[in-house]
């Protein structure tokens, strides 16, 4: 239970995690020789199945309804369990079926689910925020309603991390959401709640957002597949943002799912249809003609050392594919720390004021410290030595003082500006974009690129507050505005990805670096995190989103089905 002391919203907050449970309550409890086959099946599978007369909706639902509620119990995963009126949503479209012999659509009774931003008519979307309880949706989002037109059942909200502005996945009202593999590491954020209850097959397909890796990277951390889109692509109207009106980093909805083929289904029945949001682009999923061979460009590390484990699930894919043909080529991010600094000098513009407005007397979550720190240091504090920035972050510092330039300058973005320094700023982005675009798509002539998701391939609970920097990995494609798949390639291996010289050597060129590797008790632990996924990114060029996801298909091909992931490959044993 969160520390909420003289909090106004106490005891909504507490009343919302007594109905979930209550709700939750209600659920069947699992077994799999009753309820496993269904969860074996990927979302078009459980559309033909149904099709074929084998299995109903109602059926479909019940089982994944009760792998849910142990998906809940394991990792406090759900904000809204909408069980009663899924079950209702069921049994209408069996009868539907049985009278008309045809399906309500392309997801005709798959069981979804929807982070916590997104409406349902009727149920909250606090988003973490006990200000926001007790004000449900007075309509459906507009994914939310395509989704349901096309013959999906919503059967569950998800958790987020206060403020949506984390990768680690905590807030004041539902409290911590941990990882299926281990419970003492972050199921990623800020879409953490849905990773988690997709990797434990606790729905069929899910829909996330993404302004820095919120789809990425808790795909990544749970072993699942994900699209972050590109802008303008899916409907974002009906979907709770925490600073309105900002767009200089755009947040994109997107799918979550157990397979490349569930991501494809989710894109063809939203790309390109407004909603209720006129500025997404009137373009239609168009199906994608691949060359026989594909030349990808990929890289293992960028601002951060990548972690042995992450190194290996890059080098094993660029192998699995050079070994069916195609052609991989080594390359360097052109100015690597640029993103990030733009990143943060855009969305720090306020001063994090709107983006906190929310918390009211909400106690702030930890990971949320460092921005406030940040922002109370001075310019000449801020410009000089990082000693006081390390521990005021609880940074580890080696014996001898780190000048991190990097950090530095990341720091240095930070703070309230002028209107004219933040079109500077814009105009910064720009500039960084074009480059991107000439130094990399056009002057390499890459399909896509192959790249790390983040430095280490888990982040232990607590840890946000001094690795938020390993988000850079993810925030350069928000930058540039590329869409970007997410693929899980292997799991970790003590015995293959131990530290070795290359990363203890000292000195460790940044302060992060040398939490991650160095001293007695490094932050990067394999063995600890053994047995645990590791993603990557598959990235291409903006408005080539159905490109991307054929490549995910030659990609996932290439490397083989017989991984551990994908529909019923979580089970308790893997639990740690």
């Amino acid at each position: 239970m969160w520390p909420f002391s003289s909090s106004p919203y106490k005891a909504l907050s507490e009343g919302k995690q007594r109905r979930r449970a209550e709700a939750v309550s209600t659920a069947p409890r699992f077994t799999p020789n009753e309820h496993g086959p269904f969860l074996k099946a990927t979302a078009s599978e459980i559309v033909e199945r149904i099709r074929r007369g084998e299995w109903t909706s109602l059926q479909v639902v019940s089982a994944y309804i009760a792998r849910t509620a142990l998906a809940q119990e394991t990792t406090n995963c759900v904000t809204e369990a909408l069980f009663a009126d899924a079950l209702q949503q069921a049994r209408d479209l069996d009868a539907e079926f049985v009278s008309s012999k045809t399906l309500r659509g392309p997801l005709h009774g798959v069981p979804v689910s929807f982070k916590d931003q997104y409406d349902i008519m009727g149920v909250d979307s606090t988003m973490g925020f006990s200000a926001l309880v007790q004000k449900p949706a007075e309509n459906d989002a507009d994914v939310v309603a395509l989704l349901k037109s096309a013959g999906a059942i919503p059967i569950v909200k998800t958790n987020v991390p206060q403020t949506m502005f984390s990768f680690e996945c905590s807030n004041p009202v539902f409290g911590r959401t941990t990882n299926p593999y281990n419970q003492g590491y972050t199921s990623g954020g800020s879409s953490g709640g849905e990773a988690a209850l997709l990797a434990m097959d606790g729905a069929a397909l899910g829909v996330g957002s993404d302004v820095g890796g919120s789809l990425r990277i808790p795909s990544a951390y749970c072993g699942i597949y994900a699209l972050k889109p590109s802008p303008l692509r899916v409907a974002y109207g009906g979907a709770g943002v925490v600073v309105p009106g900002f767009d200089a980093i755009t947040s994109v909805g997107g799918p979550m799912g157990r397979s490349v083929e569930d991501l494809v289904i989710f894109c063809r029945i939203t790309f390109g249809v407004q909603g209720r949001d006129p500025a997404v682009a009137p373009v239609l999923y168009r199906e994608p003609k691949l060359p026989v061979k594909l030349r990808f460009g990929y890289y293992t590390d960028y601002y951060i050392k990548a972690s042995p484990a992450n190194h290996r699930a890059i080098l094993e894919t660029v192998a699995a594919l050079r070994n069916s043909g195609h052609e991989c080529i080594e390359f360097e991010v052109p100015d690597p720390t640029e993103p990030f600094d733009i990143f943060v000098g855009l969305t720090s513009a306020d001063g994090y004021k709107t983006l906190l407005s929310n918390i009211e007397s909400d106690p702030l979550v930890k990971c949320f410290c460092i921005f406030a720190y940040a922002l109370s240091l001075s310019f000449r504090i801020k410009d000089s030595s990082l000693f006081v920035v390390a521990h005021g972050t609880g940074l580890p510092l080696p014996t001898d003082t780190i000048q991190d330039a990097k950090f530095a300058a990341s720091l240095r973005a930070t703070g309230v500006k002028p209107v004219r320094e933040y079109w500077g700023w814009l105009a910064r982005r720009d500039r960084y974009i074009a480059k991107f675009y000439d130094q990399v798509w056009n002057k390499l002539g890459l399909d896509g690129i192959i790249a790390p998701v983040q430095a280490l391939p888990q982040v232990s609970n607590g840890n946000f507050t001094t690795l938020f920097s390993l988000a850079t990995a993810t925030i350069l494609y928000n930058v540039v505005n590329s869409p970007v798949g997410c693929i899980p390639v292997t799991r970790i291996d003590p015995a293959k990805d131990g530290l070795t010289e290359e990363w203890t050597r000292a000195p460790s060129p940044s302060l992060v670096e040398s939490a991650l590797y160095h001293g007695k008790n490094p932050v990067y632990d394999p063995i600890a995190m053994r047995g645990m996924p590791i993603g990557i990114q598959l990235v291409g060029r903006k408005w080539e989103d159905e490109k991307v996801l054929a490549m995910m298909r030659v990609v996932d091909d290439a490397l083989g089905k017989d991984r551990g992931f994908g529909p019923a490959n979580w089970d308790e044993q893997d639990k740690l």
